[in-house]
């Protein structure tokens, strides 16, 4: 389904009065937000279940890259990238008691419950990790229980880098060699799980997520010692993104079958303490609620697109994170990978392998923020497809 985007929204996911922890459990509806996961597999993969459609995603990831039409098979690995920034940030603290955002625990579960449950994946076939910071020890325990157990974490305490596996960027970054984990490179499939975020520099999205896939001199902060940031802070239309080379890696984007973003609870960026307050949105459907979505696609350029129509569009977050307001530059990295064989940078996007990109996703923005809609929602053949899911009335708008 190119260009297409599920949305899920369930207000009912979030029962959080704005005291203790943002991420404490009992602030959210677990089977609510397994539902809401279940919905969006159903939808994107365009069969009558999850388990089906599981199935489906798996068998055209596997066509479209000259596999076979085979689905999953017992014995491949896959690799899930969290995003778990806001744990473990400055220390080896494993509690994960911290104001700042990361992965939803619960979402985190519910779709490792789908994969394990619908798509008849086995436990010991997955991994989670983020090796740039530390997984809460809570998570870890109510991810890997009952028909979990045997499933992997990886973090910053036991990454292990695959040394035949260095970046290979498509301009010359600077800064360290980098290199891929091996619980990365052994993966025959990737989840990309991200944040639906705003940032210091912008926005944090699946594109950005692989800040957390590499190894290097620098453990505390690897995207420091990869010289990265600069590309990002003050970014320009035009210029090169590294972005875009994280989405043509062949073992990063190349192996993504799912691209997910977490928006149940969304911080107005990366450093901020999370509050009842500054986690409401004032756009519709939210309307001074809780973000309550999850989005999912196969489509890395078309679902960060739709992310970024979110945040831009977002009065809570334009009013805390000044880079969103009139700032082109936040989606250069889109404008370079919706047209990578041609990028406006004249940059020649590489797979890590010295092959060229020619296609990653398409880029565009909705009619406006009111209907949300797209291209092919609005009759033509190519573009972005956003279709949004009430799990209630199980109705899709």
């Amino acid at each position: 389904m190119p260009g297409r985007v599920v949305w899920v929204y369930d207000p009912d996911s979030v029962e959080w009065d704005g005291s203790g922890w943002w991420w404490e459990v009992d602030h959210f509806d677990e089977a609510v937000i397994q539902r809401m996961v279940n919905e969006s597999i159903t939808s994107l993969g365009g069969k009558d279940t999850a388990a089906d459609s599981w199935v489906a995603l798996f068998a055209a990831y596997n066509t479209s890259h000259d596999r076979g039409d085979n689905g999953y098979q017992h014995g491949e690995k896959i690799a899930i990238k969290a995003n778990i920034n806001g744990s473990g940030l400055n220390s080896d603290d494993a509690s994960g008691e911290t104001e700042m955002s990361y992965t939803n625990p619960v979402l985190m579960k519910a779709l490792l419950v789908s994969l394990v449950d619908e798509g008849g994946v086995l436990p010991e076939d997955i991994t989670v990790y983020d090796v740039s910071r530390i997984f809460p020890d809570y998570m870890v325990e109510m991810c890997t229980q009952g028909n979990l157990k045997g499933i992997h974490f990886v973090g910053r305490n036991n990454g292990v880098a695959d040394q035949s596996a260095p970046i290979k960027w498509s301009y010359n970054v600077g800064g360290d060699t980098n290199y891929l984990p091996t619980c990365v490179t052994e993966a025959a499939y990737m989840i990309n799980l991200a944040n639906l975020k705003g940032h210091s520099y912008g926005v944090t999205l699946c594109g950005k997520n692989h800040f957390g896939s590499y190894i290097n001199t620098n453990r505390m902060r690897p995207p420091v010692g990869a010289n990265l940031h600069g590309f990002l802070a003050g970014a320009k239309m035009g210029e090169y993104s590294p972005l875009v080379d994280f989405m043509a890696n062949e073992y990063l984007g190349n192996r993504t079958m799912l691209y997910m973003l977490d928006a149940i609870i969304c911080a107005p960026t990366e450093g901020a303490s999370i509050t009842s307050e500054n986690s409401r949105w004032r756009q519709a459907p939210f309307n001074g609620d809780y973000t309550s979505s999850i989005f999912v696609s196969q489509d890395p350029v078309a679902i960060d697109s739709v992310g970024i129509d979110f945040l831009a569009n977002e009065p809570v977050l334009r009013e805390r994170g000044g880079t969103l307001s009139h700032n082109p530059g936040v989606e250069g990295y889109l404008h370079e990978a919706g047209l990578v064989a041609n990028a406006p940078s004249g940059t020649v996007y590489q797979n890590g392998a010295g092959e060229p990109v020619q296609n990653l996703g398409v880029h565009e923005h909705w009619n406006n923020a009111e209907k949300k809609q797209y291209s092919r929602n609005l009759g033509k053949k190519e573009g972005i497809e956003l279709i949004r899911i009430d799990p209630e009335t199980t109705s899709s708008k």
